[in-house]
């Protein structure tokens, strides 16, 4: 069996391997969230506006600290993850927030087998869909889960980012999504040193590829953003030019490092 065909099974694994480092990381800085840090950036906290109690499903949401960070803000929200270990991690979490959240876990393809609700907002952020090889798939799952005039709010990391290597010297893999992606990682993105190396598949989707794949399943574009700095110091080579902003170092701002979404379903 070729990897790309065993891929849920492959990047579930990997995603379990890195719970326990992310949960030490500083990266997820997991004692300020408990001590009432929010997870969540400015870049979606002005798309998702006031929450307060709004019905909001996560989705890929990690161990969920954006998604108890949602509840704190008054929302009523559902978070959905494929490991195991993260989304026991999660719940682990919202007993000791004192927060209400529910939890999923699974492939968020086959989410219809598990969730049978409707949504005002859904949201999904950072390094999210490149784990998913089929993103009409994934937007027919959104649009599903939205209540009529529902908003989808998405903020993830731009595809011109993932054609350089690791180093920002070079373009490396193809802006299109031509074929999975199968490599094996020292180390996670929360903490490079951890003694961690595992295989994973991934799929690079440009911009067209989301937005059509939105707008096919019911969705109107209202607003899309693109940002010339990462709010994760998540990558190699790079510069803090203001607090809490990054860019690589070399590059400056020539490249767009992070893109934003904001979307509605069609009324009926």
């Amino acid at each position: 069996m070729k990897p790309e065909e065993n891929y849920l099974s492959i990047n579930k694994a990997s995603w379990n391997n890195k719970v326990d480092a992310h949960l030490t990381s500083t990266f997820y800085d997991v004692e300020g969230f408990l001590k009432g840090k929010t997870s969540l950036n400015s870049i979606e906290l002005e798309l998702l506006g006031d929450i307060k109690d709004k019905k909001i499903l996560h989705l890929q949401c990690h161990f969920g600290q954006d998604t108890i960070s949602l509840a704190r803000m008054g929302a009523e929200v559902t978070g959905v993850d494929l490991s195991d270990k993260a989304i026991a991690t999660a719940k682990e979490l919202v007993q000791k927030t004192k927060t209400e959240a529910k939890f999923i876990c699974c492939d968020i393809y086959d989410l219809p087998q598990y969730l049978e609700e409707s949504f005002d907002i859904v949201y999904t952020s950072y390094g999210t869909i490149g784990w998913l090889p089929n993103l009409d798939k994934w937007a027919q799952i959104i649009s599903e889960y939205l209540k009529p005039n529902g908003k989808f709010v998405f903020v993830e990391f731009h595809p011109v980012v993932w054609m350089f290597d690791d180093d920002f010297k070079s373009i490396a893999y193809n802006y299109f999504n031509v074929e999975a992606i199968v490599e094996t990682e020292q180390g996670t993105y929360a903490d490079k040193e951890a003694a961690i190396t595992q295989e994973y598949v991934m799929w690079n989707h440009g911009l067209s590829e989301v937005i059509n794949a939105l707008i096919e399943n019911g969705l109107q574009i209202k607003l899309m953003n693109e940002y010339d700095y990462s709010p994760y110091d998540c990558f190699d080579n790079t510069v803090e030019f203001e607090t809490g902003k990054y860019r690589i170092a070399h590059l400056g701002n020539k490249i767009p490092m992070v893109y934003a979404i904001e979307a509605l379903k069609n009324g009926i």
